[in-house]
């Protein structure tokens, strides 16, 4: 089967003189559109008349535009993912305003936010039409241009879910603006992640960008979440396996770590902030193996930090009664996620990649502990923010 898979990029998305969302909703159809505006909570903090100017636009474009109710405002962020009764509040609307195959879901918010939305979006009458409008960085650089929805289950990220490509992506840069610094910062990683497996050249322009990006001038944030969103969409288009039939998550550079770790801190520490940590890990680790140069892993990390992350958080020494550290049941959580043989992608060389089937145990200890001196050299400790004590716990 052939599928269209569009991302499209914006200022003032809802603003009555942008033709933008009116066109891609027309699609060549002559009706009206009828579409369910669903909003993360958190917008409406920075912005009271985010749901007052949505529906000024559909008024503005009434003759193919039929928005059906006013936007329904739910909880964002990673706990809505946890949450189930909100899954089922989205069927309960589009039941409710008797939404078919033909309408559309417009969902506007944070990556977990979009996954959950589009979740519920995939699953009611086998797939309503889902348009994206993430509004962060990382959303819009990575998870929200991609073709995959989902909630957590049984304590583990992304249990529940569905590969269904969305109608169109649409990032709105406006929105990064009432973002915190915090969440600004993070889609930077995904952009040097993809760069590091992918793209080279890329790598280097966000070398020479470093103080731009870590001051998050927003010239310099909207190229790397271009070019990141550019070379995620090449790979799900290009890479021959857009829905997971494999082994192998090659976009997964340092997210076995980032999924464990995000777990282990309740998500107090970011996805950004994890992958981070999780690509200085894999990268010491390659080292420790033979697969990387040290000082090319150097190199990296000081940009890694450079660009203002920190690289450690207390809570990957949480371990259980028996002393054994959690964080590495992220290799099998990480196989088992996908199925079939553990497949893990590693940086030979900057812009290139290897998968490998095995990971040394041992020399993930050591990775881990090499991180820990090096963050202890830079007095540094990254726990959502604030520095926390190691923690004894058991996850499922």
């Amino acid at each position: 089967m052939d599928y269209r898979h569009r991302v499209v990029f914006t200022h003032g998305l809802f603003a009555v003189d942008n033709p933008i969302l009116r066109e891609e909703l027309a699609d060549g159809v002559k009706k009206r559109s009828r579409i369910l505006v669903f909003i993360d909570e958190g917008l409406l903090r920075k912005d009271e008349f985010l749901l007052d100017q949505i529906e000024s636009y559909a008024q503005a474009h009434a003759e193919s535009i039929d928005l059906v109710a006013r936007p329904v405002v739910l909880p964002g962020g990673e706990v809505c993912k946890n949450e189930w009764r909100l899954v089922e509040s989205v069927w309960d609307e589009i039941n409710r305003q008797a939404l078919c195959r033909h309408s559309y879901v417009v969902a506007v918010g944070g990556g977990a936010f979009l996954d959950m939305v589009g979740f519920a979006a995939a699953t009611a009458h086998r797939g309503v039409r889902l348009v994206r409008v993430p509004t962060t960085t990382l959303s819009q650089g990575d998870g929200g241009v991609g073709v995959k929805n989902g909630v957590n289950h049984f304590g583990k990220k992304n249990w529940v879910g569905t590969f269904c490509v969305p109608h169109v992506v649409i990032n709105d840069f406006d929105f990064l603006s009432s973002l915190s610094e915090r969440g600004r910062r993070d889609g930077i990683i995904e952009a040097v992640k993809v760069a590091l497996i992918r793209d080279g050249e890329f790598y280097q322009r966000l070398e020479s960008n470093r103080e731009a990006l870590a001051s998050l001038q927003p010239a310099a944030l909207e190229m790397a979440i271009v070019r990141s969103a550019e070379l995620h969409v090449e790979h799900i288009v290009t890479g021959g396996d857009p829905f997971e039939y494999g082994s192998a998550r090659p976009l997964d550079f340092g997210h076995w770590v980032a999924h464990k770790l995000e777990q282990l801190s309740k998500f107090a520490v970011s996805h950004g902030e994890a992958v981070a940590i999780g690509m200085a890990v894999d990268l010491l680790y390659s080292v420790k193996v033979g697969i990387l140069d040290q000082a090319i892993a150097e190199r990296i990390i000081d940009l890694i930090e450079g660009l203002g992350f920190d690289l450690w958080s207390d809570f990957l020494e949480a371990n259980n009664e028996q002393g054994e550290w959690l964080i590495l049941r992220g290799i099998e959580e990480f196989r088992e996620h996908l199925g079939g043989e553990l497949t893990i992608t590693l940086v030979p060389a900057i812009g290139e990649k290897i998968e490998v089937h095995n990971m040394e145990l041992d020399a993930v200890a050591e990775a881990l502990s090499d991180l820990k001196k090096r963050a202890s050299r830079h007095s540094t400790s990254c726990s959502g923010g604030q520095k926390k004590s190691p923690v004894t716990t058991e996850m499922v």
